[in-house]
This record gives structure tokens, C-alpha cells and sequence, in this order.
């Protein structure tokens, strides 16, 4: 005699299904994607703005504009470079409208966070705030595509989509955002740890 099994629970939608039903009027959903993706946002904004208020508006504006330009969305498209285009350019607009809220200053406080992987085994305090300084000191377009391809990890055909670059240029920008990184990084004069950190930035 055959035991019964339980039926397989549903599978959760992943985010293009949640985004295409979005997009076609069941707007509630918009709150599972926020969900699932606030955090990933505020944490790239954070970096690219340095203003934990700039960074907060740019997350809430991202989701404002995915509301407003949902009929934008394909059924086939990724919705992670979707969502990263308006991003960019809800960061372009916030630039030009409020450009003291995005200071270029890199001895500019920075805003105490935990920060993402592939560095979070960073030692914490100097190391991470040198890290930080380092970033800081990186052109608004380089400290871009290194936190698009290091820290929210897109791989570099879909940054080389939202840039509209070839993916092979988008390599040689990664490179030298990368060497750049790492030059500032050795020269900031705080002490390095064992270990050290500066494989990190590699």
C-alpha cells in the first residue's frame, strides 16, 4: 500500500514573474520586491552618494519609478538590470537636482555601514573605513561600475547593457577602476592589518 504523499508547495515567483504581474495592475506585489531588494539598493546609493538621506530617497525613488514605468517591463527581461537602470538614473537626476547631497569631497564623512560581500571579511573599523576612503577617492563613474560589478555582483554583459559599452570594455573600466582602488588604498597612511586587506581590493 502506497503512503500518501503531500503535495509540492508552489514554488515562490521569482522577480521578473512578480514584476511582469506588476505590471499588469496587481501593483500590491511591488511590496515583495521592495522586500526583497531595498536592502541591495541602499547599499549600492550608500556608496555611490555617501548620504545615508540621498541614498534612503534614491531607494524609495527607484521604487516610485518601477510603479510609474512598469508598462517598461518585458516578460523576458532580467529584473535586476531593469531595476539598476532606473537606479542610475534616479542617482543622474539626484545629481543634478540636489548636488550637495552627493558630495565628490573624499575626505567627506563617510556613513557607518556594514558593508556588503565580497568584503565583508574585511577587518571592521580602520580596515573597512580605509576601504571607504579609498572608494571615496574614485570618480563618480569608476566608484560606479566597481560597485556594480564588485559589490552587487552584475555580471558584465548586463553592465555592459545599462552603460550601452561593450562587455570587453566593460572589463578594461573594472580593471583599472580596481587597480585605481587599490593604489588608493595602499597610500591612505592608516596601518594595514595582517593578513592584510589589500587582497581584498584585487
Amino acid at each position: 500500500m502506497k503512503t500518501p504523499t503531500s503535495p509540492l508547495a508552489p514554488l515562490a515567483p521569482n522577480d521578473s514573474q512578480l514584476m511582469g504581474r506588476v505590471r499588469d495592475g496587481d501593483v500590491a506585489l511591488l511590496g515583495e520586491l521592495f522586500e526583497r531588494h531595498h536592502q541591495r539598493l541602499f547599499h549600492f546609493f550608500l556608496r555611490l552618494a555617501r548620504s545615508r538621506s540621498a541614498a534612503e530617497d534614491l531607494v524609495q525613488e527607484v521604487f516610485v519609478r518601477m510603479l510609474k514605468y512598469r508598462h517598461t517591463f518585458r516578460s523576458e527581461s532580467d529584473f535586476v538590470p531593469w531595476m539598476f537602470t532606473l537606479a542610475r538614473n534616479a542617482a543622474t537626476d539626484l545629481y543634478r537636482a540636489r548636488p550637495k547631497e552627493l558630495p565628490e569631497n573624499p575626505d567627506a564623512p563617510e556613513p557607518q555601514a556594514d558593508l556588503p560581500h565580497p568584503i565583508a571579511g574585511l577587518e571592521r573599523s580602520e580596515q573597512e573605513a580605509k576601504l571607504r576612503r579609498a572608494l571615496a577617492k574614485l570618480h563618480a563613474d569608476k566608484r560606479e561600475i566597481l560597485l556594480m560589478a564588485r559589490f552587487s555582483e552584475l555580471k558584465y554583459d548586463r553592465i555592459a547593457e545599462l552603460l550601452g559599452i561593450s562587455e570587453g570594455a566593460v572589463k578594461v573600466r573594472v580593471h583599472r577602476a580596481l587597480k585605481e582602488l587599490k593604489e588608493a588604498f595602499l597610500a591612505d597612511p592608516a596601518p594595514l592589518a595582517p593578513g592584510s586587506a589589500a587582497k581584498e581590493v584585487e
